[in-house]
């Protein structure tokens, strides 16, 4: 159990934790007995783990829940814009110690629960991750979340409820292995269903033009079911809403053709329906054209836009009635981002309202559309890009289809008035792809249909306008912005290294947690020895306590002093974790040849979940685990290299991974990753990165100086005119003796001898068709990485780096990258002013 704190210790962490005052640690335990009462139906004799969780979880949740109701009365009073952040995924994670950070009530349950004799951690530790996304597209929604609670903004997130998130992965004889993630199987304390909310959601049926304008008719009808989640911001008394619909079959689901004997059958293909909001899709960074996904795309379009128009209708204080009738004034109280094109029916969609149901004309409406909507792309890769064909369009959302021919036509006249006679401008511009099968460009939509476009780097926003959407750059450059992305602090800081958070404190006051641009004032501590040695302690600490959790749970032993080099991301070609490979069997190679040197000791850790339909990922993470099980069990190298996949990486790993880590490997090829922000998670914790000018890894750069990052490899340019020459892995192969080994020794079975040719593909791959160019970065990168090693002797040296890199984090904070939203594309103003709390008098 949890060693209670000494006074000093207490003192020393009142700041970043909140005060455990007498009166709030007695209520505390008192709502915690009252839940595991009267909610659990338990008492202390047969209550196991789970139910103290659960109560714990109530009683916390029973402090956010006047916050909740005031805020929202707040919003109604004052009338302000508000912001709808439409997403497929939000990837969430864990709720509790999230909401005690925000709510400064984590010193208080700590000590309530230790005064139960209970261990707070082991409570934590029962809550199931919300893994509502894939990697950084959703996690990055629930960060944005988190800063616009904290920016008092009038805010939602709008989803889906999947009933099973990401898969959990399993790594069996060396290969993943997916399970259903049945997070909900035991409740989740923090949703409330909503059932008086409930939408009807249209599909199928067929399109009549009558004198009463255009009729969507004979259609199957889902409704959706709201559920709802507080997101409290920071101290501020803010609570914001995230509301994900689930789809629910109506009571006269296949019932209305009623046929003899066929009841049984109706009721069980209710399934049907429902399947809707069943399961998160496992691809990031790749689209596959289902049916079941362009449903979930159009369920929470629809759901959503319902609830926006009442919201915005019904906006008068003590009202419920529609009071707001003229829907021009919409851009003016209503903003709609666009999480990459997922959302982009949001834009048919609101044409079909305002034009079928409300009556307005076609320019009217359109100008509200885009005054509106905003799209923020989040990838150039090819293969991410939505494209759904025609065909599925016609047959499930035929006046959705109309609608877009209309768009399309529009914007092809105006570009025709614009460049006449330029017929390849037109196709390339066009909304509909022409081929084999006719396709519907959904980022070209979404451009079109919005008044702000945004990339999530600087680097990646210029890419975009000279590369994939140039022609429309050049045709609407008033449309294209910057974004750069960003993490919390709450939970990227303060939450998963309070260790640091505090040291931080002790230094500057713990004003950086909502302006985190005060982290520069740590420039003034680069040469204190006493500021250097708690840096390194803490880090050291963090070490340990990781340590301790793999050889728990992986049963591994390694060694704390070694440097921990981890690379934790989603498997993906582009994100070279077979670079990382090869760096680690050239290492061992080294280690054998001259194993009386002295070298600086590695455990490099990878972690990540591949793409169930994605073979080329499953096999590299095969690979990764057949060079652990040569390296590791290797006398000679003994303790100086060691090499672990991390199963099941998620939010809450990488809460426990990131503080430990001193290496983080950012090593994509220049101009793949759009932006990334594991790095900005790295940098903020006290990790050094070793990295490509890709991504936000560029301006990380520029704000905490490129001699305190490792940065090697070929820049955009590079990468562009080696295309043009024409890639020759060949080439790179022959010249590079180390190089030829570490292929040899894959091809060749040393790291697979009962199957010697088990990664024939993946070096054939390599060798003739890497679209991501590994063997041309190869030599930088060893040499990047002796220069690593090197440094990591010098122990001082290195931590005067990190210091530079934790004071040059303020730019990544989401606090900074919402501000510039809410500025630059919402037209709304954030502000640091707290709200009444609910015992405060109005």
């Amino acid at each position: 159990m949890a060693r209670p704190l000494t006074d000093q210790d207490k003192r020393k962490q009142i700041s970043v934790r909140g005060l455990a005052g007498v009166e709030n640690v007695t209520d505390l335990k008192t709502n915690f007995n009252r839940h595991l009462h009267f909610t659990l139906v338990k008492d202390r004799n047969v209550a196991t783990r789970r139910d103290y969780y659960f109560a714990l979880a109530n009683t916390v949740r029973d402090y956010l829940v006047g916050r909740w109701i005031r805020t929202q009365q707040h919003y109604y009073e004052k009338d302000p814009k508000r912001v709808y952040y439409l997403s497929l995924e939000f990837y969430m994670g864990r709720t509790l110690q999230n909401t005690m950070v925000n709510l400064a009530l984590e010193n208080a349950c700590d000590e309530a629960t230790y005064q139960l004799g209970l261990d707070m951690e082991e409570l934590q530790d029962i809550e199931e991750d919300a893994g509502l996304g894939n990697g950084g597209l959703g996690r990055l929604a629930a960060c944005f979340l988190d800063s616009m609670a904290s920016l008092g903004l009038a805010a939602y997130g709008y989803g889906i409820r999947y009933e099973f998130g990401i898969f959990n992965q399993k790594i069996v004889g060396g290969w993943q292995v997916e399970e259903a993630d049945d997070w909900l199987r035991y409740g989740n304390p923090w949703e409330k269903a909503r059932p008086e909310y409930m939408r009807p959601v249209h599909f199928y049926g067929k399109v009549e033009y009558t004198d009463d304008g255009v009729k969507w008719v004979d259609t199957q009808v889902v409704l959706a079911l709201p559920y709802d989640t507080p997101i409290p911001g920071y101290r501020n008394n803010v609570v914001n809403t995230m509301r994900l619909w689930s789809a629910k079959a109506p009571c006269d689901f296949n019932l209305k053709d009623f046929n003899v004997g066929g009841y049984i059958q109706a009721v069980l293909d209710r399934n049907l329906a429902e399947n809707i909001s069943r399961v998160l899709y496992p691809n990031d960074n790749f689209f596959e054209g289902k049916e079941l996904r362009l449903k979930q795309e159009y369920f929470v379009v629809a759901a959503t836009l319902q609830d926006i128009i009442r919201r915005f209708k019904a906006s008068k204080f003590g009202s419920t009635d529609f009071v707001r009738l003229d829907l021009s004034m919409m851009p003016e109280k209503v903003a709609i981002q666009l999480n990459d094109t997922h959302p982009a029916l949001a834009i048919p969609e609101l044409m079909r309202i305002l034009v079928d149901i409300e009556k307005l004309t076609w320019e009217k409406a359109w100008d509200i559309v885009t005054q509106t909507c905003a799209y923020t792309n989040h990838t150039v890769l090819p293969e991410a890009l939505e494209r759904w064909p025609v065909e599925l369009f016609q047959k499930l959302l035929p006046r959705h289809l109309d609608i877009i021919y209309e768009i399309n036509r529009r914007h092809l006249e105006r570009i025709t008035k614009l460049y006449p006679g330029d017929l390849d401008r037109l196709r390339r511009m066009s909304l509909i792809e022409e081929g084999t099968a006719k396709k519907i460009n959904m980022a070209h939509l979404c451009i079109v249909g919005s008044h702000a476009v945004n990339g999530v780097a600087r680097i990646h926003s210029e890419i975009i306008k000279n590369t994939v959407f140039k022609d429309f750059y050049e045709v609407d450059p008033q449309k294209f912005q910057n974004k750069t992305n960003g993490i919390t602090p709450r939970r990227w800081l303060v939450m998963c290294n309070p260790g640091l958070a505090e040291v931080i404190a002790d230094r500057i006051s713990e004003d950086y947690i909502r302006d985190l641009d005060q982290l520069k004032q740590l420039l003034n501590f680069a040469d204190d020895e006493a500021f250097i040695r708690d840096v390194a302690k803490v880090k050291q600490e963090n070490k340990m306590k990781f340590a301790a959790y793999l050889e728990e749970n992986y049963k591994v032993k390694i060694n704390p002093n070694s440097m921990f080099d981890v690379q934790v991301k989603r498997i993906h070609e582009y994100k070279r974790q077979l670079l990382n490979c090869l760096h680690i069997i050239t290492l061992f190679n080294r280690i054998k040849k001259e194993p009386n040197k002295s070298w600086t000791p590695r455990t490099i850790m990878i972690g990540g979940k591949a793409a169930p339909g994605y073979h080329t990922a499953k096999m590299i993470i095969k690979l990764i685990t057949s060079i652990g099980d040569v390296v590791n069990n290797d006398p000679v190298v003994g303790d100086r290299l060691k090499v672990i996949f991390l199963e099941n990486y998620r939010v809450t790993l990488a809460e426990k991974v990131i503080p430990a880590s001193d290496l983080s490997e950012q090593i994509s090829t220049a101009g793949t990753e759009a932006s990334g922000t594991g790095n900005m998670k790295f940098m903020l914790n006290g990790a050094l990165t070793i990295g490509t000018m890709d991504g936000a890894n560029v301006e990380m750069a520029e704000e905490a100086g490129e001699e305190n990052l490792f940065i090697f490899g070929m820049r955009v340019e590079d990468v562009e005119a080696l295309d043009k020459k024409g890639y020759d892995a060949a080439s790179y192969y022959k010249r590079l003796p180390e190089l030829k080994q570490a292929v040899d020794q894959i091809s060749g079975g040393f790291f697979s001898a009962d199957r010697p040719d088990l990664f024939k593909d993946l070096v054939n791959m390599l060798m003739h068709h890497d679209r991501f160019k590994v063997f041309a970065d190869y030599e930088d990168y060893i040499k990047c990485q002796e220069k690593v090693s090197a440094l990591y002797k010098n122990p001082k040296e290195w931590t005067k780096k990190v210091i530079a890199n934790i004071a040059g984090c303020g730019k990544f904070s989401s606090d900074r990258t919402i501000s510039q939203y809410a500025r630059e594309i919402w037209g709304m103003e954030p502000s640091l002013e707290k709200i009444a709390a609910p015992d405060d008098p109005r």
